[in-house]
C-alpha cells in the first residue's frame, strides 16, 4: 500500500496516519525479535503508517536480558573465542536491523528514499573519540549493507566531525543526543558541509539521508526539578511566579524555536543550490517524546510537536496512546513569541538553559554508556559455554587513584574491543611497527596439543637411551623457562636431571661441567635465530668435548631447537644431531615459553607434558576475547600493570614461594624486555626480601604469587602488611607446580596489554642488540689483534679496579673532592640514588650460591638505606633479559657493574679468544651502551679471588651507608 495517505483517507483512518497529513512521519523507538517474525512490525506499517525505526543500547539490552527470543541465536556464539561480548552484540543487532530494514524497503521505496530507515547505534563508549566513530560508524555500516539504515552518531564535540566526515563519505546518519539549539545549529551546518563534500566527489546527494534528534522530555524532567527546588527558597514573588509558569513549558518551547531555525537553515540559497541537486533535508526527530510526568497529558510531546519534515520517534506505550486519543493539528510553528517569552522567563527566573542542556548531553552519554555496559553482560550472561575454564586465582588490593585508572583503562579495552583486536594481530594497539607479526604464541598451545605426541615420542626416547643428564645451552627465552622447570620439578623416575647454562663465565662453565656425566649427557642447543653468540661458543666447546668422550657418536647426543632456515639449523644438519625442533618465526624468544623451547626441554627430563599443556589451555581459553575484559585474567592483569606504570608504578617487585622463586627470573626477562624502551617501562624486581612498609616508596606494585600448599605464615603477614599500608598488590595462587603454564600465558597477555597502555612496542628489544654490536666489535678486535683495547681505572687500589666513561668519572669526581679512596667513590656512587630511582647490581662472575648470599647482601643494604628498588643480575644472562630495561627504559636506575679476573680461563674451539675474554667483552660492551644512554653506572674489577673481594665490597659499602 502507498504510505502517503490523503487528507480525505487520514481522517477516517487512526490519529497515526492522520501525522502524515502534516508532514510529520511516526518512527518505533523499539525493537525486538519477536516485533519481526510475528508480522507485527508489518502490521504497524501497514494499519498505522509507521514509516521508520530507532534502537539504542537500553532497547536491546531490555530484549535481551527480559526474553529468551535471543538465545538460540547466543547459543550458537558459544564456540566462538574469537569475539568477545560487544562482537556477539554487533552480529546478534545486525541480524534485527537487516530484516527490519527489509520490512522497510517498500516505504524507502515509495516515498523515495525519504522515509523507511532503521538507525543503529555506534558504541556510547565512543563518544568523545572522533576516530574511534568514524572506524566504528564505517564498519556498522559495511556490515548492514542496507541503503535503509542510519548509522547514529552522539551530537558531541567530537561525534559531530565524525558526522561532517561519514555525511562527506555518502553514510546515513542519525545524529543523537541533542538538546540545544544551538547544537543543533552546529549540527545542521556540519550536515550541509558534507552533503557538498560528497557532491563534490559525484556523489548521488539524493540517496544521503539524516535525521537530527533533538530530546524533548528530559529538558521538562531536569527543568521542572530545578524549579521546584528553587521554589521552595524563592522570596520574590516574580521570580515565583515566573519559576511556575516554566513548569512543562521549556521543552516544547526549546523545540519549536530549534524548528524555526531549521526552516531558515535549509531555505538559503547555499541549501537550494543542493536540493536543485535532489538533495533532502536533514529533518528535525524528536526523541524522549513519552511522558515522565503523569501529571502531563500522556501524548503531549507528540501532539505540541506536528509540524512539516519531522519526525516523532516514540516508545510504544506513546504509539499506543497516540493511537487511541492524540488529536493533530500543525503545533509547531503556533506561538512562537510564547515560546520565545518562555526561553526568557527561564533566564529571568535564574535558569541557565546552557547549564541544562550541557549537563543533558553529558548524563545522556553516560546513561547509554551505563545502559551498554548491562547490555554487555546481558549478553554475556546470556551466552552459554561448555564450561568455566579453571584457572589460578587471581585478586588486586590497590589504592583508590591506582584503581581508578584501571576501570577507566578497563572501561577504554571494553569500549574499543581491544582484547578481540590483540587476538586479530592489530598492531595498531601498540605503535603499528611489526608488532603483527610476533604474536604467534596466543594459538601455540592448542598447536603444541594436537602435536604432543612429537613431545611424548622424545620424552620415551630420551628415557630410554640411559642418559642421566641433559645440558641446555642457550640465553635468555632459549633458556630461563627450561631452568623454571629445571628448578621447580622435581626429578621424574628414569629421567636425566636437568641442567642450564646460560654462562661465559668459565668458573661457571667448568662447575656446570663438573656436574654432569658427559658420556651419558644429552646436550639441547637452544637458540632461536641461531646467530646468538652464546649458544654457538657453547656448543662449540662441549662437542668438542663430547669427540673426546664419545668420539665420531658426538651429534647423537645434541639435539638443535631453532627457527627453519636458521645458521643453527645448518650446524645440527652438518653435524648430524640426534634431532631438530622448531620454533615458530613468529614468536619471540621471550613469549616462547609454550613453544618447543620450552616443551622439547619438558619433555626430555620427564614432564607429563600434554597434563601441563591442557591445564595451560584453560588459562588460553579464560583470555580468549569471549570473556569480559573485567573478567579476562591476563587482561586485567595488563590493565593494572600498564595503569601503575603510568602513575608512576613503574618496578613491579616479584613475590614467589620458595618452591616456584625461579619463575621470577622468567617473568623478569619477559617483563623487562618487552615494556623497557623508549624511555619509558617497568622495572621488575625479583628476589628481594619483602621488608617492612616504610622501606618502599609510591613506585612499587607487588605480585605475589604462591603455591597453594605453602603455608608460609612470615610471608603471608609481610604481603599483608604492604597492603595495610596501601601499596598495590596483585596476588595470584597455583594449586600446583603443573598449572605454571598458566602464569606463563597470563603474563605474557598481560605484558602485551601492558605495553599498548605503556605505549610502546611489546616485541622488540633495539637495546640489548645495541649491547651485542658493542660485543662484537670488541671480540672481533681481539680475533684481530689478540687483545682487547687498553683501559685506563678512574681509581685503582686496594686489590680493586674503578672505570667509568668521562661523563660519570666527572660528575662522581664532584662527589669525591680530595678524597681518591674506593669508599669515597662508592659513596658518590651511592649518593646519586634519589627517591623513585633502583639500584642494579651487575654481577660479571659465577652465579653460585656463595656469590648471590653476598650479592643480596649489598643490595638489602641499600635498599633499606635508601628506600629504592634494588635488582641483581649475572652477566651475561641478565643482558638477554633485564640488560633491555635497563639501557632503554626509564633513566632512574644507578648501576654497579662487577667484573674479574678469572682464576682459570677455558679456551673456545676454533676460535682465538676464549670464554674469559668474551665475558669481559660482553661487560665493556654493556657498560658502553650504559654511557651512552647517560646512565649512571660504576664499574669496580676485583682480583682473581672473587670471595674475598666481594666480602670487602661488601664491608665498604655498609660503611658507606
Amino acid at each position: 500500500m502507498n504510505p502517503v495517505d490523503t487528507l480525505e483517507t487520514a481522517k477516517a483512518a487512526n490519529p497515526l496516519k492522520q501525522l502524515l497529513t502534516f508532514g510529520q512521519s511516526i518512527w518505533l523507538d523499539y525493537i525486538r525479535r519477536d516485533l519481526l517474525k510475528t508480522g507485527e512490525l508489518q502490521r504497524l506499517i501497514d494499519e498505522d503508517g509507521l514509516r521508520g525505526m530507532t534502537s539504542n543500547p537500553s532497547i536491546f539490552e531490555k530484549a535481551i536480558g527480559d526474553s529468551n527470543l535471543y538465545q538460540d541465536f547466543l547459543d550458537t556464539f558459544a564456540s566462538r573465542t574469537d569475539l568477545d561480548a560487544k562482537g556477539r552484540y554487533e552480529l546478534l543487532a545486525i541480524r534485527d536491523i537487516q530484516d527490519a530494514a527489509d520490512l522497510l524497503q517498500p516505504v524507502y521505496k515509495s516515498t523515495k528514499r525519504h522515509d523507511g530507515y532503521v538507525s543503529l547505534e555506534v558504541s556510547p563508549y565512543l563518544a568523545n573519540d572522533t576516530e574511534g566513530t568514524l572506524a566504528e560508524a564505517r564498519r556498522l555500516w559495511t556490515s548492514v549493507a542496507r541503503d535503509n539504515v542510519m548509522i547514529k552518531v552522539p551530537g558531541t564535540p567530537a561525534g559531530i566531525p565524525a558526522f561532517r566526515q561519514l555525511i562527506g563519505e555518502g553514510i546515513n546518519v542519525n545524529v543523537t543526543l541533542l538538546f540545544a539549539q544551538e547544537v543543533y545549529e552546529e549540527v545542521a551546518a556540519a550536515y550541509i558541509d558534507g552533503v557538498e563534500r560528497f557532491a563534490a566527489t559525484g556523489g548521488d546527494v539524493g540517496k544521503i539521508a539524516s535525521v537530527a534528534s533533538f530530546f524533548i522530555s528530559r529538558i521538562d524532567t531536569l527543568i521542572d526539578s530545578t524549579a521546584a527546588e528553587k521554589l521552595k527558597t524563592e522570596s520574590d514573588p516574580a521570580r515565583k511566579a515566573k519559576l511556575q509558569a516554566i513548569q512543562g513549558k521549556v521543552a516544547i518551547a526549546n523545540g519549536k524555536l530549534t524548528y524555526e531555525a531549521y526552516e531558515k537553515i535549509f531555505s538559503t540559497p547555499r541549501w537550494k543550490a543542493l536540493a536543485a541537486k535532489g538533495a533532502q533535508t536533514q529533518r528535525v526527530l524528536w526523541a524522549s517524546t513519552s511522558t515522565k510526568n503523569k501529571a502531563y497529558r500522556d501524548v503531549i510531546y507528540i501532539e505540541e510537536l506536528i509540524g512539516p519534515d519531522t519526525v516523532n520517534t516514540v516508545p510504544p506505550a506513546t504509539l499506543d496512546a497516540f493511537r487511541d486519543h492524540g488529536k493533530s493539528r500543525q503545533s509547531l510553528t503556533e506561538d512562537i513569541d510564547g515560546a520565545r517569552k518562555t526561553m526568557s522567563d527561564l533566564a529571568a527566573a535564574g535558569i541557565s538553559m546552557k547549564d541544562v542542556t550541557d549537563k543533558l548531553t553529558a548524563d545522556g552519554v553516560k546513561l547509554f554508556a551505563d545502559a551498554f555496559d548491562k547490555l554487555l553482560e546481558a549478553v554475556e550472561k546470556n551466552t552459554k559455554r561448555e564450561k568455566v575454564p579453571q584457572v589460578n586465582k587471581q585478586s588486586a588490593t590497590l589504592p583508590s587513584d591506582l584503581d581508578g585508572a584501571v576501570k577507566k583503562n578497563l572501561s577504554d579495552w571494553r569500549a574499543t574491543g581491544k582484547v578481540r583486536r590483540l587476538w586479530q594481530h592489530d598492531q595498531s594497539l601498540w605503535t603499528n611497527e611489526d608488532e603483527c607479526s610476533w604474536l604467534g604464541w596466543l594459538n601455540i598451545t592448542d598447536d603444541q596439543l594436537t602435536n604432543v605426541a612429537k613431545l611424548t615420542d622424545l620424552a620415551n626416547e630420551v628415557k630410554s637411551q640411559g642418559y642421566s643428564d641433559i645440558l641446555l645451552l642457550g640465553m635468555g627465552g632459549s633458556s630461563l623457562c627450561p631452568e623454571v622447570f629445571a628448578l621447580t620439578f622435581p626429578q621424574a623416575p628414569g629421567f636425566p636431571r636437568l641442567h642450564i647454562l646460560d654462562s661465559t663465565d668459565p668458573a661457571q662453565i667448568k662447575s656446570v661441567e663438573s656436574k654432569v656425566d658427559l658420556a651419558k649427557t644429552l646436550f639441547i642447543v637452544s637458540s632461536k635465530s641461531g646467530s646468538t653468540l652464546e649458544p654457538n661458543i657453547y656448543k662449540q666447546y662441549f662437542f668438542e668435548r663430547m669427540k673426546q668422550t664419545v668420539g665420531d657418536k658426538a651429534g647423537d647426543h645434541f639435539i638443535a631447537i631453532t627457527d627453519p632456515g636458521s645458521k643453527m639449523q645448518g650446524v645440527a644438519e652438518r653435524d648430524r644431531f640426534r634431532h631438530i625442533f622448531y620454533g615458530l618465526p613468529t614468536i619471540g624468544g621471550r613469549y616462547s615459553a609454550l613453544s618447543n623451547f620450552g616443551m622439547v626441554p619438558a619433555a626430555a627430563m620427564g614432564m607429563d607434558v600434554k597434563k601441563f599443556l591442557d591445564r595451560t589451555k584453560q588459562m588460553v581459553e579464560a583470555c580468549a576475547p569471549i570473556a569480559p575484559v573485567g573478567d579476562n585474567p591476563g587482561a586485567k592483569l595488563g590493565v593494572i600493570l600498564g595503569s601503575a606504570a603510568n602513575q608512576g608504578r613503574d618496578k613491579i617487585t616479584l613475590v614467589t614461594s620458595p618452591a616456584i622463586h625461579d619463575l621470577g627470573a622468567w617473568l623478569e626477562q619477559l617483563i623487562a624486555e618487552s615494556t623497557g624502551k623508549i624511555g619509558k617501562g617497568i622495572i621488575p624486581v625479583d628476589r628481594e626480601t619483602i621488608g617492612a612498609p616504610d622501606v618502599y616508596g609510591n613506585d612499587r606494585i607487588f605480585a605475589y604469587i604462591r603455591l597453594e600448599s605453602d603455608k608460609n605464615s612470615e610471608q603471608e603477614a609481610k604481603v599483608a602488611a604492604l597492603e595495610k599500608a596501601g601499596q598495590p598488590v596483585v596476588r595470584i595462587t597455583l594449586p600446583d607446580i603443573y598449572n605454571l603454564g598458566q602464569e606463563f600465558f597470563r603474563w605474557e597477555i598481560a605484558t602485551a596489554v601492558a605495553g599498548s597502555i605503556i605505549g610502546i612496542n611489546a616485541f622488540n628489544q633495539p637495546d640489548v642488540e645495541a649491547s651485542k654490536v658493542e660485543t662484537r666489535k670488541l671480540t672481533s678486535e681481539y680475533e684481530s689483534k689478540g687483545s682487547l683495547p687498553a683501559e685506563k681505572p678512574i681509581f685503582e687500589g686496594d686489590g680493586v679496579k674503578l672505570f667509568t666513561d668521562e661523563k660519570n668519572a666527572n660528575d662522581l669526581a664532584k662527589g669525591v673532592g680530595n678524597d681518591r679512596s674506593l669508599k669515597s667513590y662508592l659513596r658518590a656512587h651511592l649518593a646519586r640514588l634519589c627517591a623513585n630511582d633502583y639500584f642494579a647490581i651487575l654481577g660479571y662472575i659465577e652465579m653460585n650460591p656463595e656469590h648471590e648470599a653476598q650479592l643480596q647482601s649489598i643490595r638489602m643494604a641499600v635498599r633499606d638505606k635508601k628506600h629504592v628498588a634494588t635488582c641483581l643480575g649475572f652477566g651475561p644472562r641478565f643482558l638477554h633479559s633485564t640488560g633491555q630495561a635497563y639501557k632503554g627504559g626509564p633513566n632512574s636506575g644507578v648501576f654497579l657493574q662487577i667484573t674479574c679476573d678469572d682464576a682459570n680461563d677455558l679456551p673456545v674451539p676454533q676460535q682465538k679468544y676464549t670464554f674469559g675474554v668474551v665475558k669481559a667483552a660482553q661487560a665493556r660492551g654493556d657498560f658502553a651502551v650504559l654511557a651512552e644512554r647517560n646512565r649512571r653506572a660504576l664499574r669496580v674489577h676485583l682480583g682473581s679471588d672473587v670471595k674475598a673481594s666481594l666480602k670487602k665490597l661488601g664491608s665498604l659499602i655498609s660503611e658507606v651507608l
